[in-house]
């Protein structure tokens, strides 16, 4: 008796088929999230992050932790908790703190670990200035209408669209300020620093027009541009919450520039 292979073989060969799509879709849905193995290796391979110098010249100075104030009284959830924070590099010289790094972008986003809770907190303000040795130096930035979370965490704050771009190589200082009495009688508490501008060679800023998010990530440590490397992990944690690889990749970062306290609390950031 003979048979007829034809339909036998279209069949296989259209199975065959189904099955090879289906795993180029598979792995094209993988590629990049940061929750596959690949961000493990990725992470693994990532350089620790280097500082590069502050610039001579004129020292940035600055405040990373926002301390107790005298006569504050912005209360703290738990008596072990840390301050206010600013998670930004920061280096100390003869007894003066440094805070400084660099950005690539016209408007960046800066994170922040805030201590307390919304309904203590009466007024938040995040000032951008030119950093000139002027007592009236230029403000580019003022907001008041920021908002906390409900809890507390590491949030972030942009500088919007409608406000002027940072200059290329300008330096510019920032404070972030809150302040807890409805009568405002009391200090502020704030951290500063100083932020400035660079630009990539051509080279690397081609590579990353076309980098998937864990790759830039690798880019930007790999160049000492501390805010796009801390904007691109967290953006990577809010897209895969559950990947543990970039979980432990944030807390070394974050490790790495000395605020251990804060590396573990929690991201309460706004979507993207």
């Amino acid at each position: 008796m003979k048979f007829n292979l034809q339909p036998i073989k279209l069949f296989l060969l259209l199975v065959l088929s189904c099955t090879s799509l289906l795993i180029s879709q598979t792995s094209t849905v993988g590629r990049g999230l940061g929750d596959r193995p690949n961000s493990k290796m990725i992470v693994a391979q990532t350089p620790r992050f280097e500082q590069p110098p502050v610039p001579p010249g004129r020292t940035p100075g600055g405040r990373v932790r926002g301390g107790a104030t005298r006569g504050n009284v912005c209360p703290l959830t738990k008596p072990d908790q840390p301050d206010l924070t600013a998670l930004v590099p920061f280096s100390e010289k003869d007894g003066v703190t440094n805070v400084w790094a660099q950005t690539t972008l016209e408007r960046p986003s800066w994170f922040f670990y805030v201590p307390y809770t919304k309904d203590v907190v009466d007024a938040v303000e995040f000032v951008v200035q030119e950093n000139s040795d002027s007592k009236d130096s230029k403000e580019i930035y003022h907001g008041k209408s920021i908002v906390l979370p409900d809890k507390p965490g590491v949030i972030r704050i942009s500088l919007p669209s409608d406000a002027p771009a940072l200059a290329l190589n300008k330096e510019y200082r920032w404070f972030f300020s809150i302040n807890c009495d409805k009568e405002k009688n009391t200090p502020w508490t704030y951290v500063e620093g100083v932020i400035q501008r660079v630009d990539l060679n051509q080279s690397i800023a081609k590579e990353l027009e076309t980098a998937e998010l864990l790759k830039r990530y690798t880019i930007y440590v790999q160049n000492g541009i501390w805010y796009e490397a801390l904007a691109t992990l967290a953006q990577l944690r809010q897209k895969n919450p559950k990947d543990t690889a970039l979980q432990a990749q944030w807390q070394n970062l974050v490790t790495s520039i000395n605020l251990a306290d804060v590396a573990k609390e929690p991201l309460v950031l706004d979507k993207l």
